[in-house]
């Protein structure tokens, strides 16, 4: 059986794991996300040493943007206009493949994550839905069609502009492209720079977390009214505060105000805005999953 190398790429810390799928990880490894020769060197010595066991076949790459996902471009593989300091215009998948000499599938973080949900997760047996990761940044992917998100580069659903609440103590956001963005009012450093501590310490009945479920159910309806997805996943270390979604999914139908006539949105919508079913593991699964992808295709 062929067995493959993922490697979740977030802004914060990289995860890479090998195996063939959730029952079948076979060993994980996390680490900082320091400069780009030193953390893409940490996955590349972790994988050769892994490989001395038993040969990998593919790795997959999902990867905190933005990115070139397109096979046919000079930069494929590359992780391109990113506010993350020193990681301009890095060559990820090409230094991966050519010290590994394995191929590589690449995309985003968040369209690496919906293709392991769709996989293995809550998005099994539809082929419309969409992923969103609220944490260290906001972003947002799926399927249309059966097909992961694509076009001009990849959906950047964490930079939809929003109204600011009329309580947020900073609604000017936090972004440094765009301010009040999706990204820029619910991310977790915002959450921080909002309140002046750390998400994680917010008691559940802190203002914090009306305004946040606000921002985001704001954002939840634009992509509802756009895209119609079949469901929408949200995770993300912020979504780990659970008592969000039951606060988001009353918001997003207060805001609809019966004009989408779906029994998703009226009667389901517990089963309509969930939690990935891949639980944390949605991204390195989901870079798994885009390793096998990229010995399919």
């Amino acid at each position: 059986m062929p067995l493959f190398g993922g490697i979740e790429a977030g802004g914060t810390k990289f995860v890479c794991a090998i195996g063939t799928g959730p029952g079948d990880l076979r060993d994980e490894v996390r680490f900082p996300t320091t400069s780009p020769e030193e953390t893409i060197g940490q996955a590349i010595a972790y994988f050769k040493e892994q490989a001395t066991k038993e040969p990998l076949d593919a790795i997959g790459i999902a990867s905190f943007g933005p990115v070139d996902p397109n096979p046919d471009s000079p930069t494929f593989g590359y992780i391109t206009t990113t506010p993350k300091p020193g990681w301009l215009h890095t060559d990820f998948a090409g230094t991966v493949r050519r010290a590994l000499g394995v191929p590589v599938g690449f995309d985003t973080d968040v369209n690496g994550a919906a293709l392991g949900e769709y996989r293995w997760g809550a998005a099994q047996g539809l082929d419309n839905f969409i992923y969103l990761t609220i944490g260290t940044g906001v972003g947002g992917g799926g399927m249309m069609n059966g097909h992961l998100m694509h076009g001009l580069i990849h959906p950047e659903m964490g930079h939809i502009l929003l109204p600011p609440h009329p309580d947020d103590p900073h609604p000017e956001g936090f972004c440094p492209f765009h301010g009040n963005c999706l990204e820029g009012m619910t991310n977790g450093p915002a959450l921080e720079n909002r309140w002046g501590q750390p998400a994680e310490t917010l008691s559940p009945d802190h203002p914090a977390w009306e305004i946040e479920a606000h921002y985001l159910a704001l954002g939840l309806v634009n992509f509802i009214c756009t895209l119609s997805p079949k469901r929408i996943i949200m995770g993300g270390g912020v979504m780990d505060q659970s008592h969000l979604f039951p606060m988001i999914r009353q918001k997003v139908q207060t805001l609809l105000n019966g004009y989408v006539q779906s029994p998703m949105i009226l009667e389901q919508i517990d089963s309509y805005i969930v939690p990935p079913g891949l639980g944390s593991k949605a991204g390195v699964l989901g870079a798994i999953a885009l390793a096998q992808q990229a010995i399919l295709n």
